[in-house]
């Protein structure tokens, strides 16, 4: 048998899949009471009650279609709260927040990036063959585009993508890049 809180729930929510308004408003006022009580008793000092009440009636709202009419209102309310609790546990227990100002002094400094002076690129360049060489220099160093390069040095643009590719490749090799 039903309850009154149940009973009024019921009234209320069918009124408002029916278009009342004003008895929405009543049955999500009714409604956080109850899922307050339910989230009060759950939550511990990890979660605060009104972020679960307030996840619950939002869930409540955007799946108020998903309650069957001949089902009780109650135990379809608290389990989409049980949902937004374990959810809520979840939230907390995957991120730990530090600050790490305090740690400062002991994190690693942030790596420098590795430029390569003049010198080296012209190293690197130098071991390649010539055609590999121009095609690289111009992609790599030059910043021209695949279309620009193959203009440029008279090829045509999957030419200059296997002569690139291979070029890449043999800088791999040799100086231990992959």
């Amino acid at each position: 048998m039903a309850t009154a809180g149940e009973t009024d729930l019921r009234v209320l929510l069918l009124a408002a899949i029916n278009g009342d308004e004003a008895a929405y408003r009543r049955f999500l006022t009714r409604a956080a009471v109850v899922v307050r009580g339910f989230a009060r008793r759950r939550c511990g000092d990890l979660i605060d009650p009104e972020d679960i009440v307030q996840e619950t009636l939002l869930a409540v709202h955007l799946k108020r279609h998903t309650w069957r009419s001949d089902a009780a209102v109650e135990p379809w309310l608290f389990a989409i709260a049980r949902y937004k609790l374990v959810d809520g546990f979840r939230r907390k227990g995957r991120r730990v927040e530090v600050d790490i100002d305090d740690l400062a002094d002991v994190l690693a400094a942030e790596p420098q990036d590795e430029t390569l002076t003049p010198r080296d690129v012209d190293r690197v360049l130098g071991a390649l063959p010539e055609g590999q060489r121009n095609v690289v220099e111009s992609i790599s160093v030059d910043g021209r585009s695949i279309t620009e390069t193959a203009a440029r040095l008279g090829m045509n643009e999957g030419a200059v993508r296997v002569a690139l590719h291979r070029g890449l490749k043999a800088i791999a090799a040799r100086f231990g890049e992959t």
